[in-house]
């Protein structure tokens, strides 16, 4: 039985789904105060308050102050914008569009047990912390065989540097990107 509060709830949230959020939002035509509210952000890495035009504050959560962070700096990169509110579950559909991998992909990833789930009826729903989770692992794997592919590359002669050579190359681009990050 659904009460009245439960039903408005409901009906809010489905209107918030299907009308705002899936308008996405492009960076300024010009960039000048974009590239200081960026420059701002990044160097007051703590949240602190947002002012209404009447002066009227109200402090920003850690929460809402990353994901302020991260809009900015992804429109800073001259990209457009779509916030999307995620449940803590998410049906497999949803789970894949998150993954950026096909249902049936998903659905095998789920069936090896490589990313948990839960069947609370006919249909599995997946956590979306285990969704970010199994990220974070691939990226770390992606990483350690992208690693061990070149030092055994070098090993072979196919680099002309050592392994260390590589990495200290590697390092000095990752460092130049940076810095032009900063700069732009």
């Amino acid at each position: 039985m659904t009460t009245i509060g439960q039903a408005d709830e409901e009906t809010s949230e489905a209107n918030f789904n299907s009308d705002r959020e899936k308008i996405p939002v492009f960076p300024p035509d010009t960039l000048d105060e974009l590239l200081e509210l960026s420059r701002f952000i990044q160097v007051h890495t703590e949240p602190g308050f947002l002012v209404g035009p009447d002066g009227e504050k109200t402090p920003l959560s850690a929460e809402v102050y990353e994901v302020l962070r991260q809009v900015i700096e992804a429109m800073r990169r001259g990209r457009a914008i779509l916030v999307s509110s995620q449940g803590l579950f998410l049906t497999t559909q949803e789970a894949a569009d998150f993954l950026g991998v096909s249902r049936p992909t998903l659905v095998k990833l789920l069936e090896e047990g490589t990313i948990a789930f839960e069947k609370p009826n006919r249909h599995r729903r997946v956590r979306l912390q285990d969704l970010v989770d199994f990220q974070q692992r691939r990226r770390i794997e992606r990483k350690q065989v992208l690693n061990q592919l070149t030092e055994e590359a070098s090993e072979l002669g196919l680099y002309d540097g050592s392994p260390d050579d590589y990495k200290d190359a590697l390092r000095e681009v990752r460092q130049r990107r940076s810095q032009s990050d900063h700069k732009a």
